[in-house]
């Protein structure tokens, strides 16, 4: 009997041995890699030399690694809470019975597998001056002009399109949670006169806790990562207004080929991204409790 166990085990080691083997490749020997060019120093022609940790003592007296590292907690504290909000409200209106609800389900799902690229060259056009928002804006009575070129619109705007590409899968997310919930609980706080925005506070929000923490815990990992967006739109600009520490990646290690200052600024991103997931599973697990 332990045999055919012992043989079964290694038939499915086997299957997934190919995957294994490819996920090692692609994903732990980059990320190790990376950890010892972030000691170092890499020129063009590929050589290596050991630095220690000069690229992290001069990384704290950089003041672009610091604007950009503001920048990310600025634009994670916008587009965070948005694409959330956004999923939340979407998945309790879509959750109803209506007439076309599985084709604005669709619709709204639509922009996950957009590319943001070419989204973000149309929201150009509808963020430059002359486009649909700021001639909405100025026909409110606020004129903004261009919210690409404006150093305090530009990184909302950046955020308003990230949210626009991820907000659809938050949405299922929601959306299945919302089904689980028992239609008994609805049917008697309406029996015992509570209001919409009573029953959503006390009845549905309780029961989103667990789905709302994973949200903001692959959000804010998004968030932290965002670069697509920034790249197309602004470039970082303007006056670094965008500059997040993902288009700062890409700047030192493409820009200035400085591969190893660029590696070890992953290596603080990732520790940050890490930080934060901790503290925010603590902070759930305390109101858990």
């Amino acid at each position: 009997m332990a045999g055919r166990h012992r043989r079964d085990a290694l038939i499915g080691f086997a299957f997934v041995l190919p995957m294994l083997a490819l996920f090692v490749a692609f994903r732990f020997t980059p990320f190790f890699g990376g950890v010892g060019l972030a000691f170092s120093n890499m020129d063009l022609g590929g050589a290596i030399n050991w630095v220690g940790l000069e690229n992290f003592r001069y990384m704290l007296g950089d003041q672009l690694f610091w604007k950009a590292l503001t920048v990310t907690l600025v634009y994670t504290v916008i587009a965070v809470p948005l694409v959330i909000a956004v999923s939340i409200g979407l998945a309790l209106l879509v959750r109803r019975a209506f007439a076309g609800v599985r084709f604005f389900r669709s619709v709204f799902f639509l922009p996950v597998i957009t590319s943001l690229v070419l989204a973000g060259v149309i929201f150009i056009w509808i963020f430059n001056d002359g486009g649909p928002v700021p001639s909405l804006m100025s026909a409110l009575g606020v004129p903004t002009g261009s919210w690409l070129t404006s150093s305090t619109l530009a990184l909302p705007a950046v955020a308003i399109v990230a949210a626009w590409g991820r907000f659809g899968f938050d949405m299922l997310v929601v959306l299945a949670r919302l089904n689980e919930i028992p239609r008994e609980l609805e049917e008697a706080a309406l029996v015992d006169g509570a209001g919409p925005w009573q029953r959503f506070r006390h009845l549905t929000l309780p029961q989103l806790r667990s789905v709302v923490y994973f949200l903001v815990v692959i959000e804010t990992i998004s968030s932290f990562q965002v670069f697509d967006a920034v790249y197309i739109m602004t470039g970082g600009g303007p006056v670094n207004s965008t500059y997040t520490m993902g288009y700062m990646l890409y700047d030192q290690a493409f820009k200035f080929f400085n591969f190893g200052y660029s590696a070890a600024v992953s290596m603080v991103l990732f520790v940050i991204v890490l930080v934060f997931t901790v503290v925010q599973r603590v902070a759930f697990g305390k109101e858990e409790t």
